[in-house]
């Protein structure tokens, strides 16, 4: 496994990290304790999850996978084989976002708590709240970071302005920088990433870790029309995919996968991998047999052709 360098940090991922979405949501505790297992295994180090993940699900409030995954942690007692992401700011079952710094230390400390870890290697600012000054959400940081309980920082669904102004804010206070980005982005979602937000990370030196890599399962093809996905929990994410642009990178998924005998989420995830700015993308699994895909995806290597194919395709 070749692990690669996130932006200017010291962390290193694995080429795809694992997206700890599903776990108290589509994955019990016990079967996330057996998935966990596995993706160590597969050479995966790194985990991204959230404060407010999985407060969708019924009966949950936020947190539920951050705790699962501090149990499994302190169970298998293998924290330092890990990087841990984690985010703030979406204020799980609450009205409105926060990122002010009162919000974010007491935020950092439930998460270390539910984690059952001294620190986060790498804390998101997950959503925008639209009003924080950048510079007060920066201070929060600089204070966890001080205190040693987070070593770096990120940045995921900010705009492309409050972006540029955190990252001045930063040079000129010397303030904590956000070393990584952590867009949309995949073959159906390319234009929140391609242009403006990835020069800004390529002047920064940004890491970036990509989230819904599979269009939320669509780019897998197990999802054939929209009849599919009536009443399913990704509905919402998945229905406006089933159109001829849609159709059109299954096909080319389907080929290029047929050619490598591989599964059409590993050509996507592979797609991902060498595309120019992208450090990781994260991907999910509810079972360990779906982790075949992402071992596919890390030892396949695409030919400039499928990888013009697929660009034109998704264009």
């Amino acid at each position: 496994m070749v692990y690669k360098q996130i932006g200017n940090t010291k962390l290193k991922t694995a080429p795809i990290i694992f997206g700890g979405n599903v776990f108290g949501w589509t994955v019990n505790e016990k079967d996330s304790f057996n998935l966990l297992d596995r993706i160590l295994e597969t050479g995966i180090n790194m985990i991204d999850t959230a404060d407010s993940y999985s407060h969708w699900a019924p009966g949950n409030s936020g947190g539920e996978s951050e705790a699962i995954i501090g149990k499994w942690m302190k169970d298998r007692g293998n924290r330092d084989k890990l990087t841990v992401a984690t985010k703030v700011g979406s204020n799980p079952g609450k009205e409105g976002r926060d990122i002010s710094k009162k919000y974010i230390i007491k935020a950092a400390e439930d998460s270390l708590r539910r984690l059952q870890t001294d620190h986060i290697d790498l804390y998101f600012t997950h959503w925008d709240d639209g009003k924080t000054p950048v510079e007060e959400t920066l201070e929060a940081y600089q204070t966890l970071i001080e205190q040693g309980k987070v070593r770096y920082i990120g940045a995921s669904n900010i705009s492309n302005d409050r972006l540029k102004a955190s990252l001045e804010a930063a040079r000129n206070n010397k303030l904590p920088k956000y070393e990584v980005s952590q867009p949309e982005y995949s073959l159906m979602q390319r234009e929140k990433f391609e242009g403006e937000l990835q020069e800004i990370c390529k002047r920064n030196n940004m890491g970036v870790t990509s989230y819904f890599s599979l269009a939320s399962g669509f780019l897998t093809g197990k999802y054939s029309s929209i009849d599919d996905i009536k009443g399913k929990e990704r509905e919402k994410f998945l229905k406006d995919y089933f159109n001829e642009k849609g159709k059109k990178v299954l096909k080319a998924l389907k080929d290029i996968s047929d050619h490598h005998n591989i599964s059409q989420a590993a050509v996507a995830l592979r797609w991902i991998i060498q595309r120019p700015g992208i450090t990781a993308p994260i991907a999910s699994a509810t079972k360990p047999g779906h982790l075949k895909s992402f071992e596919e995806a890390i030892q396949t290597e695409l030919s400039p052709k499928e990888m013009e194919i697929l660009n034109n395709v998704s264009s």
